[in-house]
């Protein structure tokens, strides 16, 4: 007798140990724009990091004879008023404006993801939380940035010095104002949640509400939490870019893209490349980051990932 033949069945790849962020990554690889705006982001926060240790002239420096001068091999994006080379204070002024944009989002995300998750999951706080989303939501929020900012501006500079005490006046009340759609979106969610099989067995067996939270609920509401993180840092940048336009921002001599607009705007018609560049700026920054928070809405979003 002979031994009959043995079938080995087929194998693909193993997928056993794979991550669901791999999916995700996938996924995300998918989105065209959301790859273009994550390329865009990522040159702009290396030029602006890594750049000054190439270029190392001091956007402070101050040299009249050179003053009002166009694009040259010494100044590439020319020089304004006082002399001072613009290509460095853009690479400084990016700096500030990405790390406000950074902050003010971790603020705001963490604020609006601790009242959401409370609000949802105890019903008998819903009513005064979302009550105070409300009213912040109706409140005019430029008018109140600029009430903060006088009010609080001069004892924050004398306590920390005027840079840093204006970094953190402008970080907190843009934090504090922004928050508010962060908190409906996961509210929303919590609640939705609530009522799924997986967090009703979890309750039926005892599991206090801190471990709830932490182990059911906030590991499933991760994708919208980071999609409003995405959008947040353009929000932030957009609205110190207008709180230094209006000259209640950083110092005359602390540059932020919003400050370089504000000076260019008096030498518009003579000098009109001084606003296209820190324009330019802003506008690829928030461009991009909206793209990214476009592909991880749809990359985290199960419903529609693998289409």
């Amino acid at each position: 007798m002979t031994d009959a033949p043995v079938l080995v069945p087929a194998t693909g790849p193993d997928t056993s140990g794979r991550s669901q962020w791999w999916d995700v990554w996938d996924q995300f690889k998918t989105h065209k724009g959301a790859l273009f705006g994550a390329a865009v982001f990522l040159f702009i926060v290396l030029a602006v990091t890594l750049g000054p240790l190439v270029w190392t002239l001091e956007p402070t420096f101050i040299d009249i004879r050179a003053r009002n001068s166009g694009p040259t091999l010494v100044h590439p994006f020319g020089t304004d008023q006082l002399g001072r080379d613009i290509l460095a204070r853009m690479m400084a002024g990016g700096q500030v404006s990405i790390a406000v944009g950074l902050t003010a989002m971790l603020i705001s995300v963490l604020l609006g993801t601790l009242i959401g998750v409370t609000s949802g999951y105890f019903r008998r706080l819903d009513n005064v939380l979302m009550g105070l989303t409300n009213l912040f939501l109706a409140l005019p929020l430029l008018p109140l940035l600029l009430v903060m900012v006088m009010l609080f501006r001069e004892t924050l500079a004398r306590s920390f010095g005027p840079e840093m005490g204006t970094f953190i006046l402008i970080v907190s009340a843009i934090g504090v104002t922004s928050w508010m759609q962060t908190a409906r979106i996961v509210r929303g969610e919590v609640l939705a949640l609530k009522e799924r099989e997986f967090v009703l067995a979890a309750r039926s067996i005892g599991t206090p509400p801190r471990r709830m939270i932490l182990r059911h609920v906030l590991p499933n509401v991760l994708s919208p939490i980071m999609v409003s993180a995405t959008l947040g840092i353009a929000t932030a940048i957009i609205t110190e870019s207008a709180l230094s336009f209006l000259g209640l921002g950083f110092p005359p001599d602390f540059p932020t893209w919003g400050r370089l607009l504000f000076d260019a705007v008096d030498y518009l018609q003579q000098y009109p490349e001084r606003v296209f560049w820190p324009g330019l700026a802003i506008s690829l920054t928030v461009l991009s980051v909206n793209y990214i928070g476009d592909g991880l809405r749809d990359a985290l979003d199960p419903r529609i990932r693998g289409r």
